[in-house]
């Protein structure tokens, strides 16, 4: 579904910054499907075939109809505990229910999404973002995690102002990593893996607008950004004007019509800030912002001056923009306009103004005293994830951290550790399939590579890594390794994502009336705790170089898991980079599952029988079990597993396979790793928090085929990593 803007006038900043009001939204007038999910709009890559069994008792002809009256103590119907058997007490199969009444009783508390397409500014049409929110307007429960939990605040930048993004769409980095979390270790969100699916240019350039500040020298960059730490003179219209043109820029019109307004001012600036010769942030290899602070040569200041000086215009810009003569929808219209690179800009001004001050600055270099306001906050953060690390040299780390704190010095350990003690970093990764081990002790992973993905469930999760994990032989003693892995066929697309709210309605289509006999209540088998599975091995294989080409460093690994199930060894390799879908939960549940929605449930020691589901590496040629990891004898029975025979399900293209992984967290480790291993993407659902039936939408939701249950229950197993 398309976000469409209001219209304005044709004017520039100026017309922006004085409007002050939205244009009136043209009704929706969208018609609903049919009442089955596979009739009227829903697109055939998710259409649902009827379920023979099913189709029988859903679409034949009732002995007796009896119809429920729309009846205001039916307006509200939900159950005032949990759900137990379907039909519930004082309903029977035959009856119907009326639009209020089947919301009560069926779809109270139950998510539904909304998908959402909206255009890349300054992008050719081609071009667009996509995102999914929750579509019943309730932000009671999410399925994103706590950002201060997992000590993530600084990995996302809301544009508008301080505070926390409302929506993915308002924050600088596109996917949002203030969406990105899911409450479970080592997933991602229902936002996340849509906005995958989006079509974003590698880069959006910028032309040269050939418009030259006035020069001005290190002592007058910095003069100017000590004044502004005690903000911007936009309470003296002439003062301001005094400073800016007369200091900074040059007023191409000062003697005809001298720009003494915002917008005026604002376009200036821009003007200015889009030469080509200014530091793109945009860039991931310059997000270490800091490294034209460290440590700078005191006979070529160049590069150290040039930083202040762009950074002096962006903070000029960012002040004028957030002024208090600006509403808010002024300042977010202007913000989704302004270039990507300038944006950058002034989220590094933004993080200057807000954690740094000069304290002192002279025609010297050593007359700068720069001070670091969150410094505190991040040594502290830093003890806190070495301990949740469980770090080698865990006391010889905060001794020396607490060393180069007393002597003032933690700026000059390297550029790195100043951007992270300053607050300056603007971080993403440049390699994010690389992982490392440290003095043989343990392993750690980015949340973003497979490994860290898969064995999160066993390890802990803080500030967008994963450990301490299981160590290898493979490695050196202290060594980084880079995981080789291939991107899995299973995507969303943009018409997915369009049509995403027809196929999370917990009722199904709309219809005037909704039979009782159309819905399931579905549960795990949640008395089977299973025991069984153990991670063993965690195995890298040097991948060897290509012939002539060069030995790369950090070396190039494929990694294995390798479990015991049942007291015999089967390995997994995680060849895939796939995403793990943390589930929305859900209130008031067990919902009822309307009969539509396919699924076929498998305990997790039953999981070796199911290879290749989806059908995504079938040949004709071949068996399943010859395309497949061979499973070990006494694992694998024929009999129960119809690819093995070249009878793949004809339903399997778009039915869930539900994994109940409750138990021990080595359960979900495995299931995690057969997906890894086969190329699916998956939900994750914590049988606690969502239902099985909202788990199961929510897979047709965002298009996958694959369902892990787990139960987040304490149960000791004697082992170091659970």
């Amino acid at each position: 579904m398309d976000d469409t803007e209001p219209k304005k006038g044709k004017g520039f900043w100026g017309a922006i910054l004085r409007s002050q009001s939205l244009s009136i939204r043209p009704k929706n007038t969208e018609t609903r499907p049919d009442r089955r999910l596979s009739d009227g709009d829903v697109l055939s890559r998710r259409r649902r075939p009827v379920h023979p069994v099913q189709q029988s008792a859903a679409r034949g002809p009732p002995k007796k109809t009896v119809r429920v009256r729309d009846t205001p103590e039916l307006r509200s119907v939900s159950p005032p505990t949990p759900l137990t058997e379907w039909p519930p007490h004082g309903f029977t199969m035959d009856e119907e229910l009326l639009q209020d009444a089947a919301v009560g009783l069926i779809a109270y508390g139950a998510p539904s999404f909304r998908g959402r397409k909206r255009p890349i500014p300054h992008a050719p049409e081609d071009f667009y973002a996509l995102y999914a929110t929750p579509s019943n307007g309730s932000n009671r429960e999410s399925d994103r995690a706590n950002l201060n939990d997992l000590m993530a605040q600084l990995m996302t930048f809301r544009m508008q102002g301080p505070g926390q993004a409302k929506a993915p769409w308002e924050t600088l980095e596109q996917p949002s990593c203030s969406f990105m979390f899911g409450q479970r270790r080592g997933t991602v969100t229902l936002n996340h893996w849509t906005s995958l699916g989006g079509k974003t240019p590698e880069s959006i350039m910028l032309r040269d607008s050939g418009v030259l500040p006035r020069p001005m020298d290190l002592f007058q960059v910095l003069e100017r950004l000590r004044e502004l730490q005690a903000g911007l003179e936009d309470d003296d219209e002439a003062l301001l004007y005094k400073i800016l043109y007369r200091r900074i820029l040059k007023d191409p019109e000062r003697i005809m019509n001298p720009h003494k307004t915002l917008d005026k001012q604002i376009t200036d600036l821009i003007l200015v800030l889009s030469r080509a010769d200014w530091t793109d942030y945009t860039d991931p290899k310059n997000h270490i912002a800091t490294r034209h602070l460290f440590s700078p040569d005191p006979e070529d200041l160049s590069s150290y001056h040039k930083f202040l000086h762009q950074l002096l215009l962006s903070l000029e810009l960012e002040l004028r923009i957030h002024s208090t003569q600006h509403t808010d929808w002024a300042k977010e219209k202007l913000l989704s306009q302004i270039p990507p690179k300038i944006r950058w800009s002034l989220a590094l001004a933004r993080r200057w103004k807000e954690y740094v001050r000069i304290d002192g600055f002279g025609s010297e270099l050593s007359q700068i005293k720069l001070r670091y306001k969150l410094k505190k906050r991040q040594v502290k953060m830093l003890k806190t994830f070495a301990k949740a690390m469980k770090w080698p040299n865990l006391d010889q780390t905060l001794e020396s951290l607490a060393h180069y704190d007393d002597e003032f010095l933690l700026d000059q350990i390297s550029s790195d550790a100043y951007a992270f003690f300053s607050g300056l970093a603007m971080l993403s990764h440049m390699h994010p399939n690389c992982g490392f081990q440290y003095r043989n002790s343990y392993t750690y992973w980015p949340a973003v590579c497979i490994v860290g993905k898969v064995l999160a469930p066993t390890c802990n999760f803080l500030a967008g890594w994963v450990g301490p994990a299981r160590p290898t032989n493979d490695l050196g003693r202290s060594q980084i390794a880079r995981i080789r892995t291939r991107n899995p066929r299973q995507t969303i697309t943009r018409s997915d994502v369009e049509s995403m709210a027809e196929r999370s309605e917990a009722l199904g289509p709309a219809a005037e009336v909704y039979p009782v006999r159309e819905y399931v209540l579905v549960s795990p088998d949640g008395d089977r705790l299973l025991d069984t599975a153990r991670i063993e091995l965690l195995s890298l294989r040097a991948v060897p170089p290509s012939r002539g080409a060069e030995v790369q460093n950090p070396g190039l690994f494929d990694a294995t898991i390798q479990f015991a199930i049942d007291g015999v060894s089967w390995p997994l390799n995680l060849s895939y980079d796939v995403n793990f879908v943390s589930a929305w939960p859900c209130s008031d549940g067990p919902h009822p599952l309307f009969f539509d929605y396919l699924y076929k449930s498998v305990p997790i020691d039953d999981l070796v029988h199911v290879q290749d589901w989806g059908g995504y590496f079938r040949k004709p040629t071949l068996p399943a079990s010859a395309r497949s990891t061979p499973v070990p004898g006494g694992l694998y029975n024929p009999a129960n597993s119809a690819q093995s025979e070249g009878k793949p399900d004809e339903n399997q293209d778009e039915e869930v396979l539900v994994i109940e992984a409750m138990g021990v967290k080595d359960n979900e480790v495995l299931a995690r790793a057969w997906c890894a291993h086969w190329g699916l993407n998956a939900v994750v659902a914590e049988i606690n928090t969502t239902c099985m039936a909202c788990a199961v939408r929510e897979c047709y939701a965002a298009t996958l085929t694959v369902l892990i249950l787990v139960e987040d229950r304490e149960i000791d197993t004697g082992e170091l990593y659970t």
